[in-house]
C-alpha cells in the first residue's frame, strides 16, 4: 500500500473509530452494544488460538531449557568438583594413616637402638648418578644430613647416603649390586658381607666356612668404623636358602631383606650412632609358633562273666584257670580241690 495522503487519512479514520468502540463498550459494560460481536470473535478465533498456543508452547519450553541449561551445567560441575575433593580428602586420609602408622613404627625401632634419626620422605626414585636402586629424599645438608649415613625405616636397613644436596639427598638401596654392608647373625654371632642382588634375596659370605646356619636365622649390621657407613645392630633380613658347605673358607647363604624396597615412602636417616650395641634387640620378636594338635585315645576296658572266645570267666574279668573249664570259685587262678567239671555224681 502506497503512503498517500487518502491511505494516511483511511488510517487516522480507523483509529478513531477504533477509540469510539472501545470507549462505549467500557462505558456500557455488561450492556455493551459490541459484546455480542466480541462473543461471535471468541468463538470463531478461540480454538485458532490454542492451536497457536499449543504449538508454540513447545519452543518456549525449549527457549527456557536452553537459558536455564547453563545454570544447570555449573550446578553439575560444581557438585563433580566436591565429589573429587570429598575423594582425595578421604584419599589423603588414608595416606595420612599409612604414613603415621610408618613414622610410629620407625620411631619404636630407633628408640630400641638408641638411634638419633632425622625423619624425611621419598620424593623421587630410580637411577641417578649410574646408581640402578636409589631413591631421592627431602632432607640434605641443611638438615644436618651428611654422606654415608645409615638409611633406615620401621622395619630394618634402607640402604646409605651417597649424595647430599642442599635440600635433597641419593639414597643407595640396600638391594643394589653395588651395595654391601657387614653383618652379624643373631646368637651365633657369625660375622659375614651382605650384598644386595636387585629384586632378588640378599647375597651373604659367610666367614666362616663350617658356621652353622638354617633357614629361618635373622642378621643384622656389624656396623663400622665410626659409625660411617653403618652403625651397628640394624635388622637386614632372614635366612631364606643355604648352600651346601663344599669346605671353602666361607659359606653362602641367601637372606630375604626385611624392607620392601618397592614401596618405600617415610624413612630416617641416622644423624647420632647408639653409644652402645644394641646388638639383637632391635630386632623383632619372633612369631610364635603353630601349636601342634594332638589326639588322646583311652581304651575302656569291658568286663564280663564271659570272655570273647565264650569262654567263661571267674568274675574277675579272667578266663578260668588254664583254660580248661574248671572253676576257680576262690579268686587264686588256680582250680578248687576235687571241684571239676568231669566230676561224677
Amino acid at each position: 500500500m502506497r503512503d498517500t495522503k487518502e491511505s494516511r487519512l483511511l488510517l487516522v479514520l480507523l483509529i478513531a473509530v477504533a477509540f469510539a468502540l472501545i470507549t462505549v463498550d467500557i462505558r456500557g459494560g455488561e450492556n455493551s452494544p459490541v459484546d455480542g460481536a466480541r462473543r461471535g470473535a471468541a468463538t470463531v478465533f478461540g480454538p485458532i488460538e490454542n492451536g497457536v498456543s499449543g504449538a508454540v508452547d513447545p519452543v518456549g519450553d525449549a527457549v527456557s531449557a536452553v537459558r536455564e541449561s547453563g545454570g544447570r551445567h555449573d550446578r553439575l560441575a560444581a557438585l563433580e568438583k566436591e565429589n573429587a575433593a570429598l575423594k582425595a580428602k578421604l584419599g589423603s586420609d588414608d595416606r595420612n594413616r599409612s604414613r603415621l602408622s610408618q613414622l610410629d613404627k620407625m620411631l619404636k625401632l630407633a628408640g630400641q637402638g638408641q638411634y638419633g634419626i632425622k625423619g624425611a620422605q621419598v620424593i623421587a626414585i630410580g637411577a641417578a648418578q649410574g646408581f640402578s636402586w636409589t631413591i631421592t629424599i627431602d632432607a640434605g645438608a641443611d638438615d644436618g644430613i651428611r654422606r654415608d649415613m645409615t638409611v633406615l625405616n620401621g622395619d630394618g636397613l634402607v640402604g646409605r647416603v651417597t649424595t647430599v644436596g642442599p635440600g635433597t639427598s641419593t639414597v643407595l638401596l640396600a638391594n643394589d649390586p653395588d651395595f654391601t654392608v657387614g653383618t652379624r647373625m643373631e646368637g651365633t654371632d657369625e660375622l659375614g658381607f651382605a650384598s644386595g642382588q636387585g629384586d632378588r634375596p640378599m647375597r651373604v659370605q659367610l666367614l666362616n666356612g663350617k658356621a652353622e646356619v638354617k633357614k629361618g636365622d635373622r642378621l643384622i649390621t656389624f656396623g663400622s668404623q665410626a659409625d660411617k657407613p653403618f652403625v651397628p645392630g640394624v635388622p637386614v633380613g632372614v635366612v631364606s636358602r643355604v648352600d651346601p658347605s663344599g669346605g671353602d673358607l666361607t659359606r653362602t647363604v641367601y637372606v630375604t631383606p626385611y624392607v620392601g624396597f618397592t614401596k618405600l615412602d617415610v624413612i630416617g636417616v641416622v644423624v647420632q650412632a647408639p653409644k652402645k650395641d644394641p646388638r639383637d634387640t632391635v630386632l623383632p620378636a619372633k612369631p610364635k609358633p603353630a601349636p601342634t594338635p594332638t589326639v588322646t585315645v583311652t581304651v575302656t576296658p569291658t568286663g564280663g562273666a564271659n570272655d570273647t572266645s565264650g569262654r567263661s570267666g571267674n568274675g574277675a574279668g579272667l578266663p578260668d584257670a588254664q583254660g580248661t573249664g574248671e572253676r576257680d570259685t576262690q579268686g587264686t587262678g588256680e582250680p578248687d580241690p576235687q571241684s571239676t567239671d568231669d566230676q561224677q555224681p
